[in-house]
């Protein structure tokens, strides 16, 4: 009587009688040797045909992933196993594949090349490969793979590919919503819907994670306007049938909105006085809830208490509802918190990036004091850095219970650029560019351009080096060599300059930065118009010009590039004259300041006021200053300021001043095409020239010049574009004026 036993396609032949077994032999085998399949069997000669020790190494061979076949019988007293094995894998191949190239998917299966081929790996690279495909938006995509027999038992494995359409999301629907409409809540997600103009983004593809970041996104929008008790209560994403969209559907529970309470501040720290604190406290009892005031004030309180000398402490918001009225009150506890030290502080995902770049940015060192609160600020100097696409930094269980190991985990990203650029100005006419730039060189955070510009009026080439912690100091170091030839059509000469500069720049506190630079170049000035004023062809010849000079910034600013609150005021000086041929001290002060509006609307207002003087002799027209273009718009480049009255010449202007009013806007369209308009006035004065040249006639008001006009600008796929309209309604009769000022450049 025989017994089978199945396991897939392994068989197991054995007698029900009794008997030893006297031997075992293995059948079958090719590259794997017979010693190999006896170490997975359970039974050796002089053991019992036992059942279940046989299953139990039948499954084991089989199990091992290196047997297509299995099967034990018994011959006597002899055990026979008879193997089938597995093919290797001779190659692996992609077609059809255009999207993603055969490198990234190779890296994201686990079949090889010499490894052993069996089917259950195949389904699960096939399901792999889908889940790639759909991750990258692409739900339509289908793998097939397919098999190639050949000799020596070895296998050709292809994956044929279908990617499909892109999978786009043709509607996103919200239910619930009543306080804010569904073009409201569009305009808070990242995610949008297809439309004409889907090819400048992809925020319109289906992607499952940007849609659970929305989720979020929306939390914290209706956490910010009051909303206490709100919640998503679903997000579905519905897959239309062809396969190639989806309906989103978020179904949200607003609740009713709340203002704040009484703000209070307890501290059980018995030498730390909470009267003391008030000041940092961003909310105040009437105003509408927001938890980001909140999370802000916790973060000023636990600074302000840092800053009094207690390293532990433990702030935590206490909410009581008063739901009669419609108010939380938030009380804020300060305790002694655990006294934690940081162990170590480990750094991972940084392949070319060198440690040492990343652990500078750390606001805490081994053997500190933990602190929330600087762990968050180092956090955002890691990702300010711009190496990383991601930065997190968060603390975990030491050793001990009085000690924290702090990861710092981080996904680098490409920090080289090679640009081309092309575009047209109406202040300097058409305009090319290529520039080179490496921010991380070699990994150690060393920021390396060479930028060549030409344009109708101007050529351009520089080569700047900075090295941004000097002698392992938080301490920038860098020099600069340039070359600048000006053709200005709004000038009767040319202007070559030739040089170079060392600079280096430091923190004063978190928000003062100090910079000091000298600079040493040659100046030219030459092919001088036969009609040029007298002044003019005074200067014409070749000076060297030794400075030193230096800019003193205080900056609160939310963003550098496109800020919508803070202020940054600046202070600069130059003084020429350590060598050289040309000697004056010039200073001038400036300072922006932007007021959010609404979430959307920022009003800002700007200016500057200079002042250059000769020391010891006349100040030169390369050197004095010309106002009009962007910095006061409605007027020319050069536009503004002291002109010859013969030549029409512009001189430039001893004494300078600008101011702007600006209100800046969205236009209504959906926010991935990054449109916005402005209204703005300008105000702007040049005036006051050395001479001791009494055949020169010069036209010179100190009186203000105002403009007013409107703009748009556009972060377009082919480089930004800026138009402004402007209006000089207040001017002098030998100014320059322009209505149309349009800059528009590319890099691709």
């Amino acid at each position: 009587m025989l017994e089978a036993i199945r396991v897939g396609p392994a068989v197991a032949q054995v007698s029900g009688g009794a008997g030893i077994i006297r031997e075992i032999r293995v059948e079958g085998t090719q590259r794997i040797e017979p010693e190999t399949v006896r170490s997975y069997m359970r039974v050796n000669p002089g053991d019992p045909f036992d059942p279940v020790r046989l299953d139990r190494s039948l499954k084991n061979i089989f199990s091992s992933g290196l047997f297509a076949d299995v099967t034990l019988r018994r011959e006597g007293d002899a055990l026979i196993v008879t193997v089938v094995e597995n093919p290797i894998v001779n190659r692996i191949a992609f077609e059809g594949n255009r999207r993603l190239d055969d490198d990234a998917l190779s890296a994201e299966i686990s079949l090889r090349p010499r490894v052993v081929f069996t089917r259950t790996k195949v389904q699960n690279d096939m399901q792999r490969l889908l889940e790639i495909y759909r991750r990258s938006g692409r739900y339509a995509a289908t793998v097939e793979p397919k098999v190639i027999q050949l000799e020596q038992n070895r296998v050709d494995l292809v994956f044929e590919i279908n990617e499909g359409p892109l999978t786009r999301i043709e509607s996103i629907n919200f239910i619930g919503n009543h306080v804010f409409s569904d073009s409201d809540l569009k305009d808070e997600i990242t995610t949008s819907e297809s439309g004409i103009f889907s090819f400048l983004s992809s925020t319109d593809t289906y992607d499952p994670d940007r849609l659970n970041f929305d989720r979020e996104l929306l939390r914290r929008f209706y956490l910010k306007e009051g909303y206490a008790d709100f919640r998503v209560v679903s997000l579905v994403a519905e897959l239309l049938p062809d396969r190639e969209g989806f309906i989103v559907t978020f179904t949200v529970d607003e609740g009713e909105r709340q203002k704040f309470g009484a703000i209070d501040i307890v501290s059980a720290l018995p030498e730390l006085d909470p009267k003391i604190l008030t000041d940092s406290v961003v909310m105040k009892e009437g105003d509408w809830y927001n938890a980001q005031l909140i999370e802000d004030t916790i973060a000023n309180l636990t600074d302000a208490v840092g800053n009094r000398g207690f390293a532990f402490v433990d702030i935590k918001p206490k909410p009581t509802r008063d739901r009669e009225n419609r108010t939380i009150a938030i009380t804020f506890e300060i305790a002694e918190g655990p006294r934690v030290y940081v162990e170590r502080i480990d750094i991972e995902g940084n392949v070319r990036t060198l440690d040492k770049v990343v652990r500078r940015e750390m606001r805490l060192v081994e053997g500190d004091a933990f602190n929330a609160a600087k762990v968050r600020e180092s956090r955002k100097r890691i990702q300010n850095l711009g190496f990383f696409s991601s930065a997190t930094v968060e603390a975990e269980q030491g050793s001990a219970p009085d000690r924290s190991v702090i990861r710092v985990t981080v996904e680098e990203q490409s920090t080289g650029d090679l640009s081309f650029g092309a575009g047209f100005s109406t202040s300097a006419g058409p305009v090319g560019n290529i520039g080179i730039r490496e921010r991380n060189l070699l990994g150690r955070g060393q920021d390396l351009r060479l930028n060549f510009t030409l344009s109708g009026q101007q050529s351009q080439l520089n080569l700047s080096f900075t090295e941004p912690y000097f002698l392992n100091r938080d301490l920038s170091a860098g020099f600069d060599l340039f070359r600048i030839k000006n053709n200005d059509n709004q000038r009767s000469f040319s202007d070559l300059r030739t040089g170079g500069s060392l600079r280096t720049g430091f923190n004063w506190q978190k928000n003062v930065r100090q910079t000091v630079r000298y600079t040493l170049e040659d100046q030219k000035i030459s092919n001088v118009d036969s009609d040029a004023s007298i002044l003019v062809k005074e200067e014409e010849g070749r000076f060297i010009e030794s400075r030193v000079g230096h800019e003193l910034n205080y900056d609160t600013r939310d963003n550098r590039f496109r800020p919508h609150e803070g202020y940054v005021l600046r202070l600069r000086n130059d003084l020429a004259g350590l060598g050289g041929d040309v000697f004056f001290f010039k200073s001038s002060v400036g300072g922006a300041y932007y007021y959010p509006i609404s979430e959307k609307w920022t009003a800002s207002t700007r200016g500057e006021i200079g002042n250059i003087f000769g020391l010891g002799d006349d100040t030169r027209i390369s050197d004095r200053k010309f106002v009009g273009g962007r910095d006061c718009r409605g007027f020319q480049s050069s536009g503004v300021g002291p002109r010859d009255r013969i030549s029409d010449d512009p001189l430039g202007g001893k004494n300078f001043y600008t101011g702007s009013l600006e209100l800046d806007f969205p236009l209504g369209l959906p926010d991935q095409f990054d449109i916005r308009g402005r209204i703005f006035t300008d105000a702007c004065a040049a005036w006051s020239l050395d001479t001791s040249n009494s055949l020169v006639d010069v036209q010179d008001k100190s009186s203000p010049r105002v403009s007013v006009g409107t703009g748009i600008s556009w972060n377009s796929p082919f480089g930004p574009i800026v138009v402004d309209l402007g209006l000089a309604v207040i001017k002098e009769d030998f100014d320059q004026t322009e209505v149309l000022n349009f800059n528009f450049g590319t890099q691709f």
